[in-house]
């Protein structure tokens, strides 16, 4: 097959139905298989809150040695950490507020933090370069000046843009998860509190209680609970909690906690309080959310239900009228 042939080919509206049709049909496959796929998310997450328990612990370690003026073995370098230094992307991207969302979206880590610093910078200029090639090599049809040079514009702006996007996305759904949770997670917590356990060991517990709940809010309890342990600084464990869920039901109970802790107050009497709130909070998203669907209901009705019953009313009227004709 030659070139023109192959440019042909790419170019014949057949062609791209049957691409999309096999696309279609794949993810369809794909949606049906990966639930029989899918590990255990509670497992890989409590693998995540290790591994930052024990980057706590190094860093603990660390500090002391330094302290006494001792020297420490070099991490072993990957290859995207490799790369890092050679594009100083750090020193061009790096910021507090990426860091932060990418922590409310559960991504943690180095080496995801460089991939999507390395996706955010050079994924724009790839779609371009590939909408380049489309526009202006591969389709060989007539197409306005405008339209050309439109498409690497428009695959730039969604190589920009779709990142943020999906982590937007992945983070609205981690907080719903943690949202709908964290009232039940409030009342466990307190059980443990009034029993006699310290709140690390609360915070433990809560966190292999709710697990099958919501594995998100138990990733962040046990979390919480390792750096409760490393921390110098309580209170430092309480905020990033907050900083992380970006709830504001999180962010009245860690307010209390660290009250609490500061001015020694019953921690079982600031968190009967919360537990209250939080009810109270998770059901008036349930009634709003129920006073929303008579409106949102309105669309679909007119427009799928309606035609129907007046098809299945007049229908036999009007067969009857013609016929009679």
């Amino acid at each position: 097959m030659s070139f023109h042939n192959i440019i042909v080919l790419f170019t014949t509206p057949e062609f791209w139905a049957v691409i999309l049709v096999a696309l279609a049909v794949f993810a369809t496959i794909m949606t049906l298989a990966l639930p029989m796929f899918e590990g255990d998310k509670l497992n890989s997450r409590l693998k995540s809150v290790a591994s930052r328990r024990e980057e706590l612990r190094l860093k603990n370690r660390e500090a002391m040695l330094a302290s006494s003026k001792r020297t420490i073995r070099r991490d072993s370098k990957t290859v995207w950490s490799v790369l890092a230094e050679r594009v100083n992307i750090e020193n061009l991207m790096d910021s507090v507020e990426m860091r932060q969302g990418l922590a409310k979206a559960g991504i943690r880590g180095q080496g995801p933090y460089l991939t999507y610093m390395f996706v955010r910078l050079f994924g724009p200029f790839v779609l371009a370069a590939l909408g380049t090639l489309y526009a202006f090599v591969l389709v060989q049809t007539d197409m306005s000046t405008t339209m050309r040079f439109g498409i690497p514009v428009v695959a730039f702006a969604i190589g920009y843009y779709l990142p943020t996007l999906i982590v937007k996305n992945i983070t609205e759904r981690r907080q719903q998860s943690i949202q709908k949770s964290f009232p039940d997670a409030l009342d466990l917590l307190l059980i443990c509190v009034e029993s006699g356990m310290s709140v690390e060991a609360g915070f433990q517990r809560v966190a292999t209680e709710v697990g099958s709940q919501s594995p998100e809010l138990a990733e962040e309890m046990a979390l919480t609970n390792a750096e409760l342990s490393f921390l110098p600084d309580r209170s430092g464990a309480y905020e990033n909690l907050a900083t992380r869920t970006d709830l504001p039901g999180v962010k009245a109970v860690t307010t209390s906690l660290i009250q609490a802790e500061r001015y020694g107050t019953p921690v079982g009497q600031a968190l009967r309080v919360m537990a209250q709130e939080n009810r109270s909070m998770r059901m008036q998203a349930a009634e709003k959310k129920a006073a929303s669907l008579p409106a949102q209901l309105t669309v679909p009705m007119i427009v799928f239900f309606l035609p129907v019953l007046f098809l299945v009313i007049l229908g036999p009227a009007a067969m009857t009228f013609f016929d009679t004709q």
